[in-house]
């Protein structure tokens, strides 16, 4: 077995810490994050919306709330 060894579906390729450390701050200085509050079980109500249609649930949120804003602003998305 050899480093270079392909990956089965399903396998978790391991990361290392400067990788880890790499993508936070990437993350910290790219995009902002929010937290929702909701009604208890609501969370996994949503979750499994967003599996049926292949998105996760972060995906989800977002296309949700851009579709509403674009409803409000005529279509106009301000970023």
């Amino acid at each position: 077995m050899n480093r270079y060894q392909r990956l089965k579906a399903g396998d978790i390729m391991p990361v290392s810490k400067a990788q880890q450390k790499a993508v936070t701050k990437y993350v910290k200085e790219k995009y902002d994050r929010i937290m929702l509050t909701m009604p208890k079980g609501r969370r996994e109500t949503i979750k499994a919306v967003a599996d049926a249609q292949g998105e996760s649930l972060n995906a989800f949120a977002v296309k949700a709330i851009d579709e509403r804003m674009e409803r409000l602003n005529g279509g106009a998305i301000n970023e």
